[in-house]
Protein backbone atom coordinates (compact mmCIF):
# COMPACT_ATOMS: atom_id res chain seq x y z
CA UNK A 1 0.00 0.00 0.00
CA UNK A 2 0.88 3.16 -0.83
CA UNK A 3 0.30 6.85 0.82
CA UNK A 4 1.57 9.78 -0.55
CA UNK A 5 0.57 13.30 0.78
CA UNK A 6 1.02 16.41 -1.69
CA UNK A 7 0.06 20.09 -1.29
CA UNK A 8 -1.19 20.74 -4.40
CA UNK A 9 -1.66 24.49 -4.41
CA UNK A 10 -5.18 24.74 -5.86
CA UNK A 11 -6.82 21.75 -7.10
CA UNK A 12 -8.52 23.52 -10.06
CA UNK A 13 -4.57 24.64 -11.60
CA UNK A 14 -3.11 21.08 -10.66
CA UNK A 15 -6.48 19.21 -13.08
CA UNK A 16 -6.08 21.96 -15.94
CA UNK A 17 -2.13 20.85 -15.62
CA UNK A 18 -2.84 17.28 -16.27
CA UNK A 19 -6.08 17.74 -18.32
CA UNK A 20 -8.51 16.15 -15.83
CA UNK A 21 -8.67 15.04 -12.14
CA UNK A 22 -8.20 11.03 -12.91
CA UNK A 23 -4.79 12.21 -14.31
CA UNK A 24 -3.30 14.03 -11.64
CA UNK A 25 -4.47 11.33 -9.03
CA UNK A 26 -3.00 8.78 -11.56
CA UNK A 27 0.65 10.57 -11.92
CA UNK A 28 0.70 9.99 -8.18
CA UNK A 29 0.29 6.42 -8.62
CA UNK A 30 -0.94 5.52 -4.90
CA UNK A 31 -3.69 4.01 -2.80
CA UNK A 32 -4.77 6.56 -1.08
CA UNK A 33 -3.73 10.18 -2.17
CA UNK A 34 -3.97 13.24 0.68
CA UNK A 35 -3.92 16.55 -0.71
CA UNK A 36 -4.05 20.00 1.16
CA UNK A 37 -4.38 23.43 -0.08
CA UNK A 38 -7.16 22.81 -2.32
CA UNK A 39 -8.56 26.29 -2.15
CA UNK A 40 -12.33 24.97 -3.04
CA UNK A 41 -15.37 26.00 -1.16
CA UNK A 42 -18.28 23.70 -0.24
CA UNK A 43 -20.22 25.36 -3.52
CA UNK A 44 -17.14 24.32 -5.60
CA UNK A 45 -17.47 20.61 -5.31
CA UNK A 46 -18.45 19.39 -8.17
CA UNK A 47 -18.29 16.34 -10.29
CA UNK A 48 -15.29 17.19 -12.30
CA UNK A 49 -13.09 18.43 -9.14
CA UNK A 50 -13.97 15.95 -6.74
CA UNK A 51 -15.18 12.55 -8.46
CA UNK A 52 -12.48 10.51 -10.06
CA UNK A 53 -13.45 6.62 -11.55
CA UNK A 54 -11.51 4.08 -8.96
CA UNK A 55 -11.10 6.58 -6.24
CA UNK A 56 -13.48 7.90 -3.22
CA UNK A 57 -13.11 11.25 -2.23
CA UNK A 58 -13.43 13.31 1.14
CA UNK A 59 -13.05 16.92 1.57
CA UNK A 60 -12.94 19.75 4.52
CA UNK A 61 -13.57 23.16 3.11
CA UNK A 62 -12.78 26.36 4.75
CA UNK A 63 -15.97 27.70 5.84
CA UNK A 64 -15.48 31.33 7.05
CA UNK A 65 -13.12 34.53 5.40
CA UNK A 66 -9.88 34.40 6.72
CA UNK A 67 -8.54 37.54 8.94
CA UNK A 68 -6.33 39.11 6.24
CA UNK A 69 -9.74 39.71 4.10
CA UNK A 70 -9.51 36.16 1.76
CA UNK A 71 -12.54 35.07 1.09
CA UNK A 72 -13.78 31.08 2.19
CA UNK A 73 -12.12 28.47 0.60
CA UNK A 74 -8.28 29.52 0.87
CA UNK A 75 -6.96 26.52 2.61
CA UNK A 76 -8.90 22.61 2.24
CA UNK A 77 -7.85 19.21 2.07
CA UNK A 78 -9.24 16.00 0.05
CA UNK A 79 -8.33 12.31 0.98
CA UNK A 80 -8.42 10.25 -2.29
CA UNK A 81 -8.71 6.55 -2.10
CA UNK A 82 -8.28 4.11 -4.99
CA UNK A 83 -10.47 1.37 -4.92
CA UNK A 84 -11.93 -1.34 -7.31
CA UNK A 85 -15.58 -1.18 -5.01
CA UNK A 86 -17.16 1.61 -3.03
CA UNK A 87 -19.69 -1.05 -1.46
CA UNK A 88 -18.70 -4.38 0.34
CA UNK A 89 -15.13 -3.80 -0.44
CA UNK A 90 -12.36 -5.55 2.03
CA UNK A 91 -9.76 -2.70 0.82
CA UNK A 92 -8.03 -1.21 3.48
CA UNK A 93 -7.65 1.83 0.78
CA UNK A 94 -11.45 2.63 1.35
CA UNK A 95 -11.84 3.90 5.35
CA UNK A 96 -14.48 2.28 7.14
CA UNK A 97 -15.27 5.74 8.68
CA UNK A 98 -14.51 9.48 7.99
CA UNK A 99 -14.45 12.07 9.68
CA UNK A 100 -14.18 16.84 8.56
CA UNK A 101 -12.22 17.55 11.35
CA UNK A 102 -11.08 16.87 14.08
CA UNK A 103 -13.09 18.29 16.78
CA UNK A 104 -16.21 16.08 16.63
CA UNK A 105 -17.94 19.14 16.43
CA UNK A 106 -18.49 18.84 12.78
CA UNK A 107 -19.68 15.36 12.72
CA UNK A 108 -22.63 14.63 10.75
CA UNK A 109 -25.52 11.31 10.93
CA UNK A 110 -26.27 11.78 7.16
CA UNK A 111 -22.77 12.53 5.73
CA UNK A 112 -24.00 16.23 3.99
CA UNK A 113 -26.99 16.31 5.74
CA UNK A 114 -26.47 18.56 8.88
CA UNK A 115 -27.56 16.74 12.21
CA UNK A 116 -30.63 18.10 13.49
CA UNK A 117 -31.63 14.99 15.85
CA UNK A 118 -29.07 15.86 18.74
CA UNK A 119 -25.73 17.91 19.38
CA UNK A 120 -22.58 16.46 18.04
CA UNK A 121 -20.28 15.49 21.36
CA UNK A 122 -16.70 17.29 21.43
CA UNK A 123 -13.88 14.08 20.30
CA UNK A 124 -12.17 12.80 23.19
CA UNK A 125 -8.92 14.42 24.82
CA UNK A 126 -10.16 17.98 23.88
CA UNK A 127 -12.98 18.68 26.58
CA UNK A 128 -10.36 21.02 28.11
CA UNK A 129 -11.14 23.76 24.96
CA UNK A 130 -14.56 25.95 24.69
CA UNK A 131 -16.52 24.54 21.97
CA UNK A 132 -15.97 28.57 20.07
CA UNK A 133 -12.67 27.58 20.19
CA UNK A 134 -12.72 23.57 18.49
CA UNK A 135 -15.37 25.33 15.75
CA UNK A 136 -12.72 28.29 15.15
CA UNK A 137 -9.79 25.32 14.14
CA UNK A 138 -12.34 23.55 12.18
CA UNK A 139 -14.17 25.89 10.30
CA UNK A 140 -10.52 26.71 8.22
CA UNK A 141 -10.64 23.09 6.64
CA UNK A 142 -7.54 21.94 7.87
CA UNK A 143 -8.10 18.46 8.53
CA UNK A 144 -9.40 15.04 7.72
CA UNK A 145 -9.80 11.73 9.45
CA UNK A 146 -10.38 8.42 7.81
CA UNK A 147 -10.40 5.43 9.47
CA UNK A 148 -8.43 2.15 7.99
CA UNK A 149 -9.19 -0.35 10.43
CA UNK A 150 -5.39 -1.14 11.04
CA UNK A 151 -4.77 2.42 11.73
CA UNK A 152 -6.33 5.98 11.47
CA UNK A 153 -5.02 8.70 9.10
CA UNK A 154 -5.07 12.39 9.77
CA UNK A 155 -4.42 14.75 6.45
CA UNK A 156 -3.31 18.06 7.42
CA UNK A 157 -2.68 21.36 6.89
CA UNK A 158 -0.77 22.82 9.42
CA UNK A 159 -1.88 27.34 9.53
CA UNK A 160 0.95 29.09 8.54
CA UNK A 161 2.18 32.53 10.95
CA UNK A 162 5.09 35.09 10.72
CA UNK A 163 6.35 36.55 13.68
CA UNK A 164 4.81 39.93 13.60
CA UNK A 165 1.24 38.22 13.73
CA UNK A 166 0.68 37.45 17.60
CA UNK A 167 -2.88 35.83 16.81
CA UNK A 168 -2.01 33.96 13.61
CA UNK A 169 1.03 32.39 15.95
CA UNK A 170 -2.20 31.78 19.02
CA UNK A 171 -4.31 30.41 16.37
CA UNK A 172 -1.93 27.74 15.25
CA UNK A 173 -0.67 26.43 18.57
CA UNK A 174 -4.08 25.86 19.35
CA UNK A 175 -4.42 24.18 16.51
CA UNK A 176 -1.54 21.70 16.83
CA UNK A 177 -2.52 21.31 21.00
CA UNK A 178 -5.87 20.42 19.84
CA UNK A 179 -4.21 17.93 17.47
CA UNK A 180 -2.03 16.68 19.88
CA UNK A 181 -5.00 15.45 22.25
CA UNK A 182 -6.87 13.80 19.52
CA UNK A 183 -4.11 11.28 18.36
CA UNK A 184 -2.63 10.89 21.92
CA UNK A 185 -6.49 10.07 22.98
CA UNK A 186 -6.58 7.36 20.37
CA UNK A 187 -2.82 5.71 21.12
CA UNK A 188 -3.94 5.49 24.23
CA UNK A 189 -7.10 3.53 22.84
CA UNK A 190 -4.83 1.41 21.31
CA UNK A 191 -5.24 2.53 17.81
CA UNK A 192 -2.05 3.10 15.43
CA UNK A 193 -1.90 6.57 13.47
CA UNK A 194 -0.32 8.07 10.36
CA UNK A 195 -0.07 11.65 10.56
CA UNK A 196 0.50 13.20 6.83
CA UNK A 197 0.85 16.74 5.37
CA UNK A 198 1.78 20.12 5.08
CA UNK A 199 2.59 21.25 8.83
CA UNK A 200 4.07 24.13 7.70
CA UNK A 201 6.72 23.42 10.47
CA UNK A 202 10.82 22.35 9.05
CA UNK A 203 11.68 20.55 12.58
CA UNK A 204 15.45 20.53 12.24
CA UNK A 205 18.37 22.97 11.06
CA UNK A 206 19.00 20.15 8.15
CA UNK A 207 15.22 20.70 7.38
CA UNK A 208 16.04 24.40 5.95
CA UNK A 209 18.04 25.97 3.92
CA UNK A 210 18.35 29.65 5.34
CA UNK A 211 18.30 28.55 9.41
CA UNK A 212 18.38 31.71 11.17
CA UNK A 213 20.65 31.90 14.73
CA UNK A 214 17.52 31.20 16.95
CA UNK A 215 16.47 28.52 14.47
CA UNK A 216 16.36 25.82 17.49
CA UNK A 217 14.24 28.28 19.56
CA UNK A 218 11.29 28.21 17.47
CA UNK A 219 8.17 27.28 19.60
CA UNK A 220 6.49 24.80 17.27
CA UNK A 221 10.57 23.30 16.09
CA UNK A 222 10.81 22.48 19.90
CA UNK A 223 6.86 21.27 20.26
CA UNK A 224 7.28 19.08 17.01
CA UNK A 225 10.59 17.61 18.23
CA UNK A 226 9.38 17.08 21.53
CA UNK A 227 6.89 14.70 20.05
CA UNK A 228 9.62 12.66 18.06
CA UNK A 229 10.47 9.13 19.19
CA UNK A 230 14.45 10.26 19.86
CA UNK A 231 13.29 12.69 21.93
CA UNK A 232 11.50 11.02 24.15
CA UNK A 233 7.84 11.30 22.36
CA UNK A 234 5.72 8.69 20.60
CA UNK A 235 5.73 9.82 17.10
CA UNK A 236 8.35 8.55 14.68
CA UNK A 237 9.06 10.99 11.57
CA UNK A 238 8.97 8.27 9.15
CA UNK A 239 11.32 10.74 6.33
CA UNK A 240 14.05 11.14 8.82
CA UNK A 241 13.99 6.96 10.14
CA UNK A 242 14.90 6.18 6.45
CA UNK A 243 17.32 9.50 5.56
CA UNK A 244 18.53 10.51 8.76
CA UNK A 245 21.52 12.29 7.57
CA UNK A 246 20.20 12.96 3.96
CA UNK A 247 20.78 16.87 3.05
CA UNK A 248 18.99 19.30 0.63
CA UNK A 249 15.55 17.11 1.10
CA UNK A 250 13.53 19.74 0.80
CA UNK A 251 9.25 19.67 -0.17
CA UNK A 252 8.81 23.33 -0.69
CA UNK A 253 10.15 26.20 -2.35
CA UNK A 254 9.45 30.05 -2.33
CA UNK A 255 7.10 31.09 -5.26
CA UNK A 256 8.54 34.67 -5.77
CA UNK A 257 12.20 34.02 -6.03
CA UNK A 258 12.83 31.34 -8.28
CA UNK A 259 14.51 29.30 -5.37
CA UNK A 260 14.08 26.00 -6.78
CA UNK A 261 17.13 26.44 -9.24
CA UNK A 262 19.24 26.29 -6.28
CA UNK A 263 17.29 23.95 -4.10
CA UNK A 264 16.58 26.76 -1.45
CA UNK A 265 13.89 25.21 0.18
CA UNK A 266 12.44 23.41 3.12
CA UNK A 267 11.09 19.95 4.52
CA UNK A 268 7.94 20.87 5.82
CA UNK A 269 5.81 18.46 4.33
CA UNK A 270 5.77 15.40 6.69
CA UNK A 271 4.70 11.51 7.07
CA UNK A 272 4.43 10.63 10.73
CA UNK A 273 3.38 7.60 12.30
CA UNK A 274 2.66 5.69 16.02
CA UNK A 275 1.50 2.58 17.19
CA UNK A 276 2.38 -1.05 17.67
CA UNK A 277 2.87 -3.56 15.05
CA UNK A 278 0.44 -6.02 13.13
CA UNK A 279 2.05 -8.96 14.01
CA UNK A 280 0.57 -9.41 17.44
CA UNK A 281 1.47 -9.03 21.56
CA UNK A 282 3.59 -11.97 21.66
CA UNK A 283 6.09 -10.48 19.28
CA UNK A 284 9.60 -9.64 20.99
CA UNK A 285 9.93 -5.64 22.10
CA UNK A 286 11.31 -3.19 19.51
CA UNK A 287 8.81 -4.03 17.05
CA UNK A 288 6.71 -0.96 15.98
CA UNK A 289 4.29 -0.23 13.29
CA UNK A 290 7.24 1.53 11.35
CA UNK A 291 9.77 -1.23 11.38
CA UNK A 292 7.77 -3.67 10.73
CA UNK A 293 5.22 -2.01 8.06
CA UNK A 294 7.06 0.84 6.56
CA UNK A 295 9.28 -0.89 3.40
CA UNK A 296 10.24 3.23 2.17
CA UNK A 297 9.21 6.89 2.64
CA UNK A 298 10.94 9.43 -0.01
CA UNK A 299 10.19 12.45 -1.85
CA UNK A 300 8.86 12.18 -5.46
CA UNK A 301 11.15 15.26 -6.84
CA UNK A 302 9.94 14.92 -10.23
CA UNK A 303 7.70 16.79 -9.71
CA UNK A 304 8.98 19.55 -8.94
CA UNK A 305 8.35 22.87 -11.34
CA UNK A 306 12.06 23.66 -11.87
CA UNK A 307 14.18 21.08 -14.00
CA UNK A 308 17.44 21.30 -15.58
CA UNK A 309 17.60 22.86 -18.19
CA UNK A 310 14.50 24.47 -18.80
CA UNK A 311 15.67 27.62 -18.42
CA UNK A 312 19.24 28.95 -18.12
CA UNK A 313 18.26 31.34 -14.93
CA UNK A 314 15.24 32.70 -13.16
CA UNK A 315 14.61 36.35 -14.30
CA UNK A 316 12.75 37.30 -11.74
CA UNK A 317 9.63 38.42 -13.64
CA UNK A 318 6.04 37.89 -13.98
CA UNK A 319 6.73 36.26 -17.48
CA UNK A 320 8.66 33.44 -15.45
CA UNK A 321 6.13 31.15 -14.04
CA UNK A 322 7.02 27.31 -13.44
CA UNK A 323 4.02 24.91 -13.94
CA UNK A 324 3.43 23.08 -10.81
CA UNK A 325 3.05 23.70 -7.07
CA UNK A 326 5.46 25.43 -4.91
CA UNK A 327 5.84 21.77 -3.01
CA UNK A 328 6.47 18.01 -3.56
CA UNK A 329 4.47 14.91 -3.00
CA UNK A 330 5.57 12.70 -0.29
CA UNK A 331 5.40 8.98 -0.20
CA UNK A 332 5.54 5.98 2.07
CA UNK A 333 5.19 2.47 1.17
CA UNK A 334 3.45 -0.13 3.16
CA UNK A 335 3.93 -3.82 3.70
CA UNK A 336 1.73 -6.79 5.55
CA UNK A 337 -1.55 -4.83 6.02
CA UNK A 338 -3.95 -7.92 5.80
CA UNK A 339 -7.34 -6.67 4.76
CA UNK A 340 -10.03 -5.36 6.82
CA UNK A 341 -13.82 -6.24 7.38
CA UNK A 342 -16.23 -5.99 4.34
CA UNK A 343 -17.80 -2.54 4.67
CA UNK A 344 -19.02 0.19 2.22
CA UNK A 345 -17.82 3.83 1.48
CA UNK A 346 -18.50 6.19 4.71
CA UNK A 347 -21.34 8.90 4.09
CA UNK A 348 -19.01 11.61 4.41
CA UNK A 349 -17.59 10.49 0.54
CA UNK A 350 -18.55 13.18 -2.09
CA UNK A 351 -20.49 11.29 -3.76
CA UNK A 352 -22.94 12.11 -1.31
CA UNK A 353 -22.53 15.67 -1.58
CA UNK A 354 -25.75 17.47 -2.70
CA UNK A 355 -23.61 19.55 -5.93
CA UNK A 356 -22.60 15.63 -6.89
CA UNK A 357 -24.82 13.26 -5.97
CA UNK A 358 -27.42 12.06 -9.01
CA UNK A 359 -25.11 15.12 -11.27
CA UNK A 360 -22.33 12.58 -12.63
CA UNK A 361 -22.89 14.25 -16.15
CA UNK A 362 -21.51 17.66 -14.90
CA UNK A 363 -18.66 17.62 -16.85
CA UNK A 364 -20.81 17.19 -20.31
CA UNK A 365 -23.05 19.86 -18.76
CA UNK A 366 -20.38 22.12 -19.11
CA UNK A 367 -20.37 24.92 -21.66
CA UNK A 368 -17.99 24.80 -24.16
CA UNK A 369 -14.44 26.87 -23.40
CA UNK A 370 -12.62 28.41 -26.45
CA UNK A 371 -9.02 28.22 -26.07
CA UNK A 372 -6.01 26.18 -26.93
CA UNK A 373 -7.09 22.44 -27.85
CA UNK A 374 -10.90 22.87 -27.10
CA UNK A 375 -13.53 22.03 -30.18
CA UNK A 376 -15.23 24.67 -31.81
CA UNK A 377 -19.38 24.75 -31.16
CA UNK A 378 -21.34 25.15 -34.52
CA UNK A 379 -22.84 27.97 -32.65
CA UNK A 380 -19.64 29.98 -32.72
CA UNK A 381 -18.88 30.11 -36.58
CA UNK A 382 -22.30 32.00 -37.08
CA UNK A 383 -21.50 34.41 -34.06
CA UNK A 384 -20.05 38.21 -35.13
CA UNK A 385 -16.59 38.39 -34.19
CA UNK A 386 -15.62 41.62 -31.90
CA UNK A 387 -12.12 43.63 -33.19
CA UNK A 388 -10.36 44.42 -30.27
CA UNK A 389 -9.70 48.34 -30.70
CA UNK A 390 -6.28 50.21 -30.70
CA UNK A 391 -4.65 50.20 -27.40
CA UNK A 392 -4.13 53.95 -25.87
CA UNK A 393 -1.34 54.48 -24.11
CA UNK A 394 -3.33 55.01 -21.05
CA UNK A 395 -4.26 51.66 -21.61
CA UNK A 396 -0.59 50.29 -20.77
CA UNK A 397 -0.12 51.74 -17.63
CA UNK A 398 -4.20 51.09 -16.60
CA UNK A 399 -3.16 47.15 -16.94
CA UNK A 400 -0.71 47.27 -13.80
CA UNK A 401 -3.81 47.11 -11.93
CA UNK A 402 -4.40 43.74 -12.83
CA UNK A 403 -0.86 42.53 -12.41
CA UNK A 404 -0.81 39.87 -9.83
CA UNK A 405 1.50 40.67 -6.52
CA UNK A 406 3.65 37.90 -5.57
CA UNK A 407 4.91 37.94 -1.92
CA UNK A 408 8.10 37.60 -0.02
CA UNK A 409 6.75 36.22 3.06
CA UNK A 410 8.25 32.67 3.03
CA UNK A 411 11.63 33.75 2.29
CA UNK A 412 12.85 37.11 2.74
CA UNK A 413 16.12 37.72 2.32
CA UNK A 414 18.41 40.21 4.67
CA UNK A 415 17.54 43.74 5.30
CA UNK A 416 15.14 43.62 2.20
CA UNK A 417 11.63 44.68 3.03
CA UNK A 418 8.46 42.88 2.95
CA UNK A 419 7.52 43.01 -0.54
CA UNK A 420 5.84 42.06 -3.57
CA UNK A 421 6.41 41.76 -7.18
CA UNK A 422 3.97 44.56 -8.51
CA UNK A 423 5.80 44.11 -12.29
CA UNK A 424 9.21 43.16 -14.06
CA UNK A 425 11.30 46.39 -14.67
CA UNK A 426 10.99 46.02 -18.19
CA UNK A 427 7.61 46.43 -18.13
CA UNK A 428 7.81 49.23 -15.84
CA UNK A 429 9.85 51.43 -18.07
CA UNK A 430 7.69 50.68 -21.24
CA UNK A 431 4.78 51.75 -19.63
CA UNK A 432 6.56 54.97 -18.76
CA UNK A 433 8.54 54.99 -22.25
CA UNK A 434 4.73 54.82 -23.89
CA UNK A 435 3.38 57.69 -21.60
CA UNK A 436 6.27 59.79 -21.81
CA UNK A 437 6.30 59.31 -25.89
CA UNK A 438 2.42 59.74 -26.26
CA UNK A 439 2.90 62.55 -28.68
CA UNK A 440 4.99 60.31 -31.11
CA UNK A 441 2.33 57.68 -31.14
CA UNK A 442 -0.45 59.48 -32.31
CA UNK A 443 -0.01 58.30 -36.03
CA UNK A 444 -2.03 59.56 -38.98
CA UNK A 445 -5.72 57.08 -39.43
CA UNK A 446 -5.19 57.35 -43.66
CA UNK A 447 -0.93 56.63 -43.71
CA UNK A 448 0.26 53.69 -45.15
CA UNK A 449 0.82 50.50 -43.26
CA UNK A 450 4.59 50.56 -44.22
CA UNK A 451 4.85 54.23 -42.43
CA UNK A 452 2.92 52.89 -39.28
CA UNK A 453 5.66 49.91 -38.93
CA UNK A 454 8.50 52.29 -39.44
CA UNK A 455 7.41 54.47 -36.57
CA UNK A 456 6.55 51.64 -34.29
CA UNK A 457 10.09 50.33 -35.13
CA UNK A 458 11.35 53.65 -33.96
CA UNK A 459 9.37 53.78 -31.19
CA UNK A 460 10.23 50.52 -29.85
CA UNK A 461 13.78 51.49 -30.08
CA UNK A 462 13.21 54.35 -27.67
CA UNK A 463 11.64 52.14 -25.74
CA UNK A 464 14.81 49.39 -25.24
CA UNK A 465 16.74 52.38 -25.07
CA UNK A 466 15.12 53.94 -22.05
CA UNK A 467 15.25 50.70 -20.02
CA UNK A 468 18.84 50.09 -20.70
CA UNK A 469 19.72 53.82 -19.36
CA UNK A 470 16.77 53.96 -16.00
CA UNK A 471 17.40 50.46 -14.47
CA UNK A 472 19.99 49.64 -12.37
CA UNK A 473 22.59 46.61 -12.83
CA UNK A 474 22.93 44.64 -9.70
CA UNK A 475 26.41 44.16 -8.45
CA UNK A 476 26.88 40.72 -8.36
CA UNK A 477 26.34 40.16 -11.98
CA UNK A 478 26.00 43.82 -13.53
CA UNK A 479 22.73 42.90 -15.22
CA UNK A 480 19.32 44.70 -15.01
CA UNK A 481 17.53 44.38 -11.98
CA UNK A 482 13.75 43.61 -11.18
CA UNK A 483 11.53 46.01 -9.57
CA UNK A 484 9.16 45.74 -6.47
CA UNK A 485 6.79 47.44 -3.76
CA UNK A 486 6.79 47.43 -0.15
CA UNK A 487 3.29 45.67 0.50
CA UNK A 488 4.46 45.25 4.76
CA UNK A 489 2.56 48.48 6.43
CA UNK A 490 4.88 50.63 8.02
CA UNK A 491 6.91 54.04 6.77
CA UNK A 492 7.92 52.27 3.41
CA UNK A 493 4.50 51.36 2.58
CA UNK A 494 4.34 51.32 -1.25
CA UNK A 495 7.84 52.66 -2.18
CA UNK A 496 9.50 50.87 -5.38
CA UNK A 497 12.90 49.43 -4.90
CA UNK A 498 15.43 46.81 -7.48
CA UNK A 499 16.63 43.84 -6.33
CA UNK A 500 18.73 41.33 -8.37
CA UNK A 501 16.62 39.37 -10.54
CA UNK A 502 18.29 36.06 -9.86
CA UNK A 503 16.71 32.79 -8.36
CA UNK A 504 17.02 32.93 -4.67
CA UNK A 505 20.16 30.43 -3.42
CA UNK A 506 23.13 30.32 -0.80
CA UNK A 507 25.26 32.98 -0.14
CA UNK A 508 28.21 30.44 -1.18
CA UNK A 509 27.05 30.36 -4.78
CA UNK A 510 27.91 32.87 -7.28
CA UNK A 511 25.10 32.18 -9.68
CA UNK A 512 22.65 32.79 -7.35
CA UNK A 513 20.88 35.87 -5.99
CA UNK A 514 24.02 38.54 -5.16
CA UNK A 515 21.59 40.31 -2.82
CA UNK A 516 21.43 43.54 -4.24
CA UNK A 517 19.05 46.21 -3.25
CA UNK A 518 18.48 49.81 -4.21
CA UNK A 519 15.45 51.85 -3.20
CA UNK A 520 13.82 54.30 -6.59
CA UNK A 521 13.52 57.17 -6.39
CA UNK A 522 10.52 59.16 -4.93
CA UNK A 523 8.24 60.85 -7.30
CA UNK A 524 6.99 64.36 -5.66
CA UNK A 525 2.91 65.17 -5.93
CA UNK A 526 1.94 67.66 -8.23
CA UNK A 527 -0.82 68.13 -5.87
CA UNK A 528 -0.82 71.68 -3.75
CA UNK A 529 -0.39 70.56 -0.24
CA UNK A 530 0.10 67.01 -0.56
Amino acid sequence: MKIVTYNVNGLRPRIQQYGSLSKLLDSLDADIICIQETKLSKHDLRADLVRAEGYESFFSCCTRNSDRGRSAGYSGVATFCRVKSAFLSTEVALPISAEEGFTGLLATSKGYQPRKEECPSIAGGLECFSRDELLKVDSEGRCLITDHGHFVLFNIYGPRAVQDDPERIQFKLTFFRMLERRWEFLLHQGRRIIIVGDLNIAPAVIDRCDAEPDFEKNEFRRWFRSLLVQNGGRLLDIFRAKHPDREGAYTCWSQSTGAEEFNYGSRIDHILSAGSCLHGEEIQEGHDFVTCHVSECDILMQFQRWKPGNTPRWKGGRSIKLEGSDHVPVYTSLVEIPEVLQHSTPPLSARYHPQVFGSQQTLAKKKARLGQGSQLTLKSFFQKRTHRSETSSSSFADSKLFQTDISYSQIEPKGIPSAVDESSASKDCRSNAIDNTQHDCQLDACGSDKGKSEVALQEWQRIQQLMQTSVPLCKGHQEPCVSRVVKKAGPNLGRRFYVCARAEGPSSNPEANCGYFKWAAFLKSKGKGK
